[in-house]
Protein backbone atom coordinates (compact mmCIF):
# COMPACT_ATOMS: atom_id res chain seq x y z
CA UNK A 1 0.00 0.00 0.00
CA UNK A 2 1.36 3.26 -0.86
CA UNK A 3 0.78 5.52 2.40
CA UNK A 4 1.22 8.63 1.22
CA UNK A 5 -1.05 8.01 -2.12
CA UNK A 6 -3.60 6.88 0.73
CA UNK A 7 -3.19 10.07 3.17
CA UNK A 8 -3.53 12.12 0.18
CA UNK A 9 -7.03 10.32 -0.97
CA UNK A 10 -7.88 11.08 2.95
CA UNK A 11 -7.30 13.93 3.01
CA UNK A 12 -9.56 14.67 -0.43
CA UNK A 13 -12.34 13.15 1.41
CA UNK A 14 -12.07 14.79 4.34
CA UNK A 15 -11.85 18.08 2.37
CA UNK A 16 -14.84 17.01 0.05
CA UNK A 17 -17.10 16.36 3.57
CA UNK A 18 -16.61 12.93 3.61
CA UNK A 19 -14.80 11.93 6.69
CA UNK A 20 -16.36 8.83 7.26
CA UNK A 21 -14.69 8.06 4.11
CA UNK A 22 -11.92 9.23 5.27
CA UNK A 23 -11.50 7.97 7.96
CA UNK A 24 -11.75 4.28 6.08
CA UNK A 25 -9.11 5.25 4.66
CA UNK A 26 -6.71 6.53 7.82
CA UNK A 27 -7.45 3.60 9.58
CA UNK A 28 -4.82 1.10 7.82
CA UNK A 29 -2.33 3.92 7.53
CA UNK A 30 -2.11 4.14 11.53
CA UNK A 31 -1.89 0.80 11.84
CA UNK A 32 0.99 0.58 9.90
CA UNK A 33 2.49 4.29 11.00
CA UNK A 34 1.24 4.50 15.02
CA UNK A 35 3.89 6.97 15.87
CA UNK A 36 2.35 9.36 12.76
CA UNK A 37 0.77 12.54 14.43
CA UNK A 38 -0.12 13.96 10.65
CA UNK A 39 -2.40 10.78 10.16
CA UNK A 40 -3.46 10.37 14.11
CA UNK A 41 -4.93 14.23 13.99
CA UNK A 42 -6.73 13.91 10.93
CA UNK A 43 -8.23 10.75 11.84
CA UNK A 44 -9.49 12.12 14.95
CA UNK A 45 -11.02 15.08 13.22
CA UNK A 46 -12.44 12.70 10.84
CA UNK A 47 -14.14 10.57 13.46
CA UNK A 48 -15.04 13.95 15.22
CA UNK A 49 -16.54 15.48 12.03
CA UNK A 50 -18.12 12.22 11.58
CA UNK A 51 -19.70 12.14 15.63
CA UNK A 52 -17.53 8.79 16.08
CA UNK A 53 -16.69 11.20 19.93
CA UNK A 54 -15.27 7.81 21.42
CA UNK A 55 -12.76 6.95 18.19
CA UNK A 56 -12.29 11.00 18.79
CA UNK A 57 -11.20 10.63 21.92
CA UNK A 58 -9.03 8.07 21.63
CA UNK A 59 -6.71 9.14 19.11
CA UNK A 60 -6.86 12.49 20.82
CA UNK A 61 -5.80 11.39 23.99
CA UNK A 62 -2.94 9.55 22.41
CA UNK A 63 -2.06 12.65 20.95
CA UNK A 64 -1.75 14.65 23.88
CA UNK A 65 -0.29 11.83 25.79
CA UNK A 66 2.60 11.82 22.68
CA UNK A 67 2.99 15.61 22.83
CA UNK A 68 1.56 17.58 26.08
CA UNK A 69 2.04 20.57 24.21
CA UNK A 70 0.01 19.99 20.99
CA UNK A 71 -2.08 22.70 21.57
CA UNK A 72 -4.47 21.82 18.58
CA UNK A 73 -5.19 18.42 20.56
CA UNK A 74 -6.01 19.67 23.15
CA UNK A 75 -8.41 22.33 22.06
CA UNK A 76 -10.28 19.09 19.63
CA UNK A 77 -10.11 16.76 22.70
CA UNK A 78 -11.95 19.47 24.86
CA UNK A 79 -14.64 20.14 21.91
CA UNK A 80 -15.03 16.24 21.79
CA UNK A 81 -15.69 15.84 25.17
CA UNK A 82 -17.79 19.41 24.78
CA UNK A 83 -19.88 17.25 22.28
CA UNK A 84 -19.74 14.23 24.85
CA UNK A 85 -21.43 16.59 27.18
CA UNK A 86 -18.70 16.35 29.34
CA UNK A 87 -18.01 19.90 29.79
CA UNK A 88 -16.01 19.50 33.13
CA UNK A 89 -13.33 17.21 31.37
CA UNK A 90 -13.39 19.25 28.43
CA UNK A 91 -12.43 22.69 30.52
CA UNK A 92 -8.93 21.19 31.28
CA UNK A 93 -8.38 20.71 27.90
CA UNK A 94 -9.96 24.02 26.93
CA UNK A 95 -7.80 26.08 29.17
CA UNK A 96 -4.85 24.45 28.02
CA UNK A 97 -5.26 25.42 24.82
CA UNK A 98 -6.47 28.45 25.42
CA UNK A 99 -3.62 29.02 27.66
CA UNK A 100 -0.76 27.60 24.84
CA UNK A 101 -2.17 29.57 21.61
CA UNK A 102 -3.91 32.78 23.34
CA UNK A 103 -4.42 34.63 20.42
CA UNK A 104 -6.39 32.17 18.98
CA UNK A 105 -10.52 33.61 19.16
CA UNK A 106 -11.78 29.92 18.34
CA UNK A 107 -9.81 28.79 21.19
CA UNK A 108 -11.13 31.55 23.46
CA UNK A 109 -15.43 31.36 22.14
CA UNK A 110 -14.85 27.17 23.19
CA UNK A 111 -13.34 27.69 26.66
CA UNK A 112 -16.00 30.55 27.97
CA UNK A 113 -18.51 28.56 26.13
CA UNK A 114 -17.90 25.41 28.07
CA UNK A 115 -16.95 28.03 31.75
CA UNK A 116 -20.29 29.01 31.22
CA UNK A 117 -21.99 25.21 30.89
CA UNK A 118 -19.90 24.15 33.96
CA UNK A 119 -20.83 27.31 35.60
CA UNK A 120 -24.51 26.31 35.70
Amino acid sequence: MDLLAEYRRATMFFEAGDPTGAARLLEPIIEAEPDNSSVRQLLARAYFQSAQLNRAEEQLRELVDRDPSDHYAHHVLGRTLERMNRPVDALRHLRIAAAMYSTNTDYATALRRVEGKVAR
